[in-house]
């Protein structure tokens, strides 16, 4: 009887996608926030087929249920990476992580439109000569 194959849990999420570093992945898994069974596991507890993993995302906008369904030593491309795991998460989960995302760009854009801080010195130039009306001259009125 041949030994069922395993690997490492924070190579194997390296390696089907679903951390964008093995550092990363190492990190979550040490930090206890990657789950089999509701317990915390290890960078290093080895993975085998057939067993299921909460896992977080990335941007920590939603855990992913998924299950193990092929093995992989090294980083695959996303095609196959899709295959080697089924992933278990609700609709629902998946849809209030798009809204996050959604609302995170939003408030990261006007962020950016904002008031910048200090100006610039061709910004201050502009303002002396009266070309350039600075935010905070608006709110002081």
């Amino acid at each position: 009887m041949e030994p069922t194959p395993s690997i490492r849990i924070d190579k194997w999420l390296w390696a089907v996608r679903l951390y964008k570093t093995r550092s990363q992945a190492a990190q979550a898994c040490n930090a206890g926030k990657v789950k089999r069974a509701n317990k915390s596991i290890k960078a290093s507890t080895p993975v085998k087929v057939g067993d299921h993993l909460d896992v977080p995302s990335n941007d920590g906008t939603h855990k992913r249920h998924v299950e193990v369904l092929e093995i992989h030593e090294k980083r695959v491309g996303a095609p196959i990476a899709r295959e080697a795991y089924t992933d278990h998460t609700p609709k629902e989960t998946l849809e209030r992580a798009k809204e996050v995302r959604a609302e995170k760009r939003l408030s990261r854009i006007q962020r950016k439109e904002g008031d910048q801080g200090r100006m610039t010195k061709k910004q201050r130039r502009d303002w002396k000569k009266g070309l350039f009306s600075h935010k905070r001259d608006q709110d002081a009125l």
